[in-house]
């Protein structure tokens, strides 16, 4: 009798308890449960993967425990993705829309992304000529030399997915994991920064924007707020001063606001500061996703369209989708997907001074400006979200984007030259793309 009831005690207290996480999960559960809506929602849509290989080798296999209890159910059809904690606890909700890609719905409901596109965003982007060398075209011409050094697998590091070396503006050598290919747009990460500093160039550019007017005015700091003084040039350079916990693997400011907030520009300008600004460097997701209202506000009112129309479009990057948060603000600081040959365009790009084919899409100097040192990082970050080089045999006006789980785009403008490298590499690997780079250089000398 006695161990009747406790089993039926502990019966009652393991339903109670799963009522509980069903009605009230913890922020980790819903982190963990949007996470895996977002990221099967974006293979799934964008990049046409099955999502039993995305859930087992995107979500799963990295070694987090959470994650590996997670099941999703995708219904292409309305494009949701649902996930939780065995499948019912955590309420992840993802949904997709054609041209803006997948969103979490952080308050559980599908509904619209709230992002303006208009007739020019929602227009398909003209292809390339398939017959002409890329990057006009689709047409490779390989050096072997090239395609040998990127074969090898410890250069190349555990995980990878793709590996491309441009040269003058041709693609050289590429490789590819099984399952990816030239076509299978991949995610580029903390590498979207770089681009949305480019956007900021754009805007720089055309009079639209001053990298060092305060923009209290755009964030809603009100005036005698110090925050009201932080400038886009602040923001770029990772010194705004604004606290926020980059920390990736619990519930942090980056996890919060990337998984649990609607409107993600909000949440980030909502942060004290924590510093004097342009006193210390400190790298934040937070404040790219600031720099990306400011960008949308600026841009009119068809953002995406702008996007498309002044960078995309021009470079040929037919494939690159960047996915808006439920507020409609696009996710310039993690959310850019697009095939490894795109992202190689805009690589080029920056390579070339902000010059494509001949015309000028940013002004002579800005990617030089984009490149040169922030003191307070002690060098080793450029004041246009991008990362620096301090090796001796490495060119000097050599930088790199970089993204999560080993995303990295190496640009040496005196080489003309541009090394990609993608793949599913989590930290606790310690790969670093250094080696990969010398080996490239070398087989120029």
């Amino acid at each position: 009798m006695k161990r009747c009831f406790v089993l039926t005690s502990l019966g009652v207290a393991a339903l109670c308890l799963c009522l509980w996480l069903w009605l009230w999960p913890p922020d980790l559960i819903r982190i963990g449960s949007n996470y895996t809506a977002k990221i099967i929602c974006s293979n799934v849509f964008l990049a046409g993967r099955d999502p039993d290989d995305v859930l087992r080798t995107d979500v799963q296999a990295p070694g987090n425990p959470l994650l590996r209890l997670m099941r999703v159910a995708v219904d292409r059809g309305r494009g949701v993705v649902r996930a939780g904690l065995f499948g019912v606890i955590g309420g992840g909700l993802a949904v997709f829309q054609p041209g803006t890609g997948c969103t979490v719905m952080a308050d559980g409901r599908p509904g619209d992304v709230a992002l303006r596109t208009g007739g020019a965003a929602a227009a398909a982007m003209a292809t390339t000529d398939a017959g002409a060398l890329w990057p006009d075209g689709d047409t490779v011409k390989t050096d072997a030399a090239l395609e040998d050094v990127i074969a090898s697998d410890v250069l190349a590091g555990p995980g990878v997915r793709a590996v491309l070396v441009v040269h003058d503006g041709r693609l050289l050598a590429e490789r590819y994991a099984d399952g990816f290919g030239p076509a299978t747009p991949q995610l580029g990460w903390s590498m979207t920064k770089s681009v949305m500093a480019g956007l900021v160039g754009i805007l720089v550019k055309d009079g639209r924007l001053n990298l060092t007017r305060p923009v209290g005015a755009v964030m809603h700091w009100p005036d005698g707020d110090a925050r009201a003084n932080i400038t886009i040039a602040d923001l770029m350079a990772m010194s705004s001063g604004l606290r926020f916990n980059e920390g990736s693997a619990a519930v942090s400011d980056l996890t919060r606001m990337l998984y649990l907030e609607p409107d993600m520009a909000a949440f980030a300008s909502r942060q004290p500061l924590a510093h004097p600004i342009g006193a210390v460097w400190s790298y934040s997701s937070g404040g790219a996703v600031i720099l990306s209202r400011i960008f949308q506000d600026a841009a009119g009112t068809d953002p995406l369209g702008f996007l498309r129309q002044r960078l995309f479009e021009p470079l040929g990057m037919t494939s690159a989708v960047m996915e808006p948060d439920q507020h409609g603000t696009l996710v310039g600081s993690s959310y850019l997907y697009a095939t490894p040959r795109d992202w190689a365009r805009y690589g080029v790009l920056l390579a070339q001074d902000g010059v494509w084919e001949g015309r000028e899409i940013l002004s002579p100097g800005y990617v030089a400006m984009m490149a040169s040192p922030v003191a307070a990082s002690g060098g080793v970050y450029g004041r246009g979200m991008v990362w620096r080089w301090s090796t001796h045999d490495i060119p000097s006006d050599a930088f790199y984007m970089s993204g999560h789980d080993g995303q990295t785009i190496a640009i040496i403008p005196s080489k003309h030259l541009v090394i990609l490298r993608m793949g599913l590499t989590p930290v606790r690997e310690n790969y670093q793309p250094d080696a990969l780079v010398r080996a490239v250089l070398a087989a120029f000398r």
